[in-house]
């Protein structure tokens, strides 16, 4: 069989899905559409059926802001926002009030994902900011804007999207469009916009020629985005940081662009300019199929064979095309599908540092609860884990994004190496039988009675391991691989000594005699899972 061809059997239809709706399909979309889901949650899915799941899903719920917490924050009183508070005169004051702002602004991060609903506003957000990747700006205020418009998009209107961005301080202070003006063009973000953010280069066909858009499409390009420039940066009076087109520094001449957009002309128009360069590059069909091929790596399964390019990717943009280029309804085709829940891709991606992480605390419904500064602390220990397994949320590597979401031919093997699964390894320890994240006196970690509380049947032995493979692995288990996790629930003892040990530990809440004995035995199943391989695939 070809290389490249599909496996017999294996659906590559966008045809809605009728098969089995059981555990198993249900955990396979919650794993991919959230950072983790509980047993009561993938429950609930089964009985609310595939297509009211998939609805409840595509929902994008609001979230609080970022709150001051550290005594860095001088501006701002501890527990209120900062999200439009100025900045000190004092160079070095304005500093430390930044460096307070930013460890707000990642701890809030970490909390969005952590406290999630059933939805996949957090995985799709995640998406945007590795596809849009800019990384913070000088003021904390701009990078809570710049992710706080890539969420109020994440399901709607990707065309317009793209042009919110193209004008955000963020985005024009990373890729240098506050620097680009009629009398020294910069190139930067022209250029990413054709190759990252909208239509792809595709083959090379000559000099300065990449199929989809030429070296002449980003020089015209760039000359369109002239004019805008960023204010209120650290500023002790402005509350805002802004864009601001000034015409002066705008090319007023018209542009044409190449046969790759038809040669296209796009005459002076001030301010909104910007605007008529993206409607030009969204009437090539080739942005969907581009956008689309992300949506399926990112979801579904990095290996792009000719056959899927040809059916489900060919579908997937025709979706997104019919519709306007509305993000919803080609995530909500795709999750519906025959070829989504087909065996050939559950497990077949591994999970990122964040999905990694969130696996544990949120399918074990484990959240710091103590006070804003202890809590915000524990996150960002989250946070600096996640850095260390080699994604630091709000610090992409490059305009690229994180490499295993694109490069071939590894894309998501590239998580892990020698380094990164000890690490991962000891986190797992760290979380479960250790003492967890250490913070003025208290521990975040994962609180191994509440999980099995949450279970099925957690006096029955046999049921709690079935109950955790459900969860966490989405290819299961072995039989062996089962029953040695069930063999360290029971201490190698008869299942009924479980039923026992459990029953007695309930009719005895509080007291660490029947307590401490049914939280290691956990523990050191769930320590164990977390390092099996099939744990770290989704």
């Amino acid at each position: 069989m070809p290389e490249n061809e599909p496996l017999p059997g294996v659906s590559l239809s966008l045809t809605p899905y009728t098969g089995p709706w059981t555990k198993a399909e249900a955990a396979h979309l919650l794993r991919r559409t959230t950072f983790g889901a509980t047993n009561q949650e993938i429950l609930d899915a089964v009985t609310n059926g595939m297509n009211a799941t998939v609805t409840s899903l595509m929902q994008i719920p609001a979230v609080g802001q970022p709150l001051a917490y550290h005594p860095d924050e001088t501006i701002v009183a501890q527990g209120q926002t900062w999200i439009n508070a100025v900045y000190p005169a004092n160079a070095v004051d304005a500093q430390s009030v930044e460096t307070a702002r930013l460890g707000s602004l990642g701890a809030w991060m970490m909390q969005r994902i952590n406290s999630e609903s059933l939805t996949i506003a957090e995985k799709i957000c995640l998406f945007w900011h590795n596809h849009f990747a800019a990384p913070p700006t000088q003021d904390a205020r701009a990078t809570y804007d710049y992710h706080v418009l890539l969420r109020s998009h994440a399901l709607g209107d990707f065309k317009q999207m793209v042009k919110d961005v193209t004008v955000n301080p963020c985005m024009l202070l990373f890729l240098n469009g506050a620097e680009n003006n009629v009398f020294s063009p910069n190139e930067n973000y022209a250029r990413e916009l054709l190759e990252l953010f909208t239509i792809g280069k595709g083959p090379q066909i000559g000099p300065g020629d990449y199929t989809n858009y030429t070296e002449h499409d980003v020089a015209e390009a760039a000359k369109i985005l002239t004019g805008y420039y960023v204010t209120g940066l650290r500023s002790t009076s402005q509350t805002t940081v802004d864009a601001v087109y000034d015409s002066l520094l705008h090319d007023q001449s018209n542009k044409t662009m190449s046969a790759a957009f038809n040669n296209a002309s796009i005459p002076a128009n001030g301010a909104t300019e910007y605007e008529d360069l993206i409607e030009v590059i969204f009437q090539q069909d080739e942005v969907a199929n581009y956008i689309c091929r992300k949506f399926y790596r990112y979801f579904v399964n990095y290996d792009l064979t000719p056959a899927v390019e040809s059916t489900v990717i060919a579908e997937m943009a025709n979706t997104f095309i019919a519709n306007n280029y509305q993000i919803e309804p080609v995530l909500t085709e795709l999750f519906l599908s025959e070829h989504f829940y087909d065996i050939s891709v559950r497990g077949a991606l591994i999970k990122g540092p964040m999905d990694m992480l969130y696996s544990m605390l949120n399918q074990c419904e484990a959240e710091p609860n103590f006070n804003l500064a202890t809590d915000y602390e524990m996150l960002l220990n989250v946070y600096w884990l996640g850095e260390a397994l080699g994604q630091a949320y709000a610090f992409p590597p490059s305009v690229a994004g994180w490499p295993a979401y694109y490069q071939l031919p590894s894309f998501s093997k590239l998580w892990v190496n020698a380094a990164h699964i000890k690490t991962r390894f000891d986190i797992a320890l760290w979380l479960t039988i250790a003492t967890g994240i250490p913070v003025n006196g208290d521990n975040f970690k994962i609180d191994a009675l509440h999980v099995v509380d949450n279970l099925s049947v957690p006096a029955d032995a046999p049921t709690v391991i079935q109950d955790l493979t459900d969860m966490f692995c989405p290819k299961g288990l072995t039989a062996a691989q089962q029953l040695t996790l069930k063999l360290m629930l029971t201490n190698g003892l008869p299942d009924f000594e479980w039923t026992l040990e459990y029953n007695d530990y309930q009719a005895n809440i509080g007291n660490p005699v029947y307590e401490d004995p049914v939280r290691t035995r956990v523990e050191l199943v769930l320590s164990q899972l977390f390092q099996m391989p099939e744990f770290h695939t989704m």
